[in-house]
């Protein structure tokens, strides 16, 4: 397969995860990348041996074919679009846009211009997950009933120099944390139809504890404390709780389950792409820890490869927006149904997305 040529839009700390996975997937090349902080545009290009380029000539370069976001939450939606507009198939860092309106128009460029959008989280195509995946679809539990999605923290201000981001819109422990635990949940359960919930925010203004920045104060403008209930297509009600006003906990950290008919799962942290995968009944004395059922462990870059196999060949494409829209949704519903104090309705619907080959990414397309 000839390797789809990438852009990343956005030098800050996690790009070097995805130009270091450019050593690990041959479905795609990492050629150029831009930011507005221009220095620090030349100074990634240089370490990665890549080119550097203003965005807009980056967006605009007839041999950049895909595009990775890495911008804050806000600029999701405008530097998408100003990208398919460009002709360019995209990849976007989560959360997929920071409203569901901005969702639904990125699907609609994208159709219109028959070119491809994926999102991250990407973490449910890791070997911890997709091993989850094959336990629940051989029975292990039975029909599955309910789940539990917690994650808690004080919050990020604690150890982030620069965290204004997760205060304002497109943010939010939700919208930060929220997509890898909902990603997951669609891709084991199924598509969402219903949300109630309840959000707070206890805390007007942050305090900055570490870095140049150590004692300013940041305003919070969004929810801090996001707790949901959500129905899926297939029966199945887990409980979900993200949190950055939680100062210590007693849970399990994260705490993440999926309960059926005939035994319990406990699934892996959704923020990796391992870790162990355990199963219990009532027959059981113990936990049994089941060995993993797939290859890929390496972090960042997955989805992107994903994007890649489809674009090029015969392929599902599985980190979609259409899958990205329908998480938004999900997180937004749980926002809605608070400010209006009744259940919300979920019209988006993905499907469940397939389970990956056990050999990915090193497959034939």
């Amino acid at each position: 397969m000839n390797p789809i040529s990438v852009g990343i839009v956005g030098c800050g700390n996690i790009s070097d995860r995805y130009l270091d996975a450019d050593a690990v997937f041959d479905a795609f090349e990492l050629v150029a990348c831009a930011d507005l902080d221009e220095e620090l545009a030349r100074e990634t290009a240089a370490e990665h041996g890549i080119e550097a380029m203003g965005v807009d000539e980056l967006l605009a370069d007839d041999g950049v074919e895909a595009v990775v976001n890495l911008t804050p939450p806000s600029a999701h939606a405008e530097v998408i679009t100003n990208a398919l507009d460009a002709d360019n198939h995209v990849y976007t860092e989560k959360p997929f846009a920071a409203t569901s309106d901005e969702a639904a128009a990125i699907r609609r460029r994208a159709a219109e211009s028959d070119l491809l959008v994926g999102s991250a989280p990407d973490t449910f195509l890791g070997a911890g997950l997709q091993t989850a995946r094959r336990v629940l679809d051989d029975g292990r539990i039975g029909d599955p009933v309910g789940a539990t999605a917690h994650w808690t923290s004080p919050g990020h201000e604690l150890w982030h120099p620069n965290p204004d981001l997760y205060y304002q819109e497109g943010g939010g422990p939700l919208f930060d944390m929220g997509p890898y635990y909902v990603t997951a949940l669609v891709f084991l359960l199924g598509s969402a139809d219903r949300v109630a919930g309840s959000v707070s925010r206890p805390r007007a203004t942050r305090t900055i504890e570490s870095g140049p920045r150590e004692g300013e104060e940041i305003d919070a403008t969004v929810p801090t404390h996001e707790a949901g209930i959500v129905d899926f297509e297939g029966g199945a009600t887990a409980n979900l709780l993200m949190s950055f006003d939680v100062e210590a906990s007693t849970m399990p950290f994260p705490a993440f389950e999926i309960y059926g008919t005939e035994g319990t799962l406990a699934l892996p942290d959704p923020n990796h792409f391992e870790g162990p995968v355990r199963v219990r009944d009532h027959t059981d004395d113990d936990w049994e820890t089941v060995p993993l059922t797939h290859e890929y462990t390496d972090g960042r870059g997955a989805g992107l490869a994903d994007l890649a196999f489809a674009v090029r060949g015969d392929w599902e494409h599985r980190t979609s927006d259409a899958l990205a829209e329908h998480v938004l949704d999900v997180m937004a519903a749980v926002r809605a149904s608070s400010a209006e104090s009744a259940f919300a309705t979920i019209d988006s619907d993905p499907g469940r997305p397939a389970p990956i080959p056990t050999d990915f990414p090193d497959v034939d397309v």
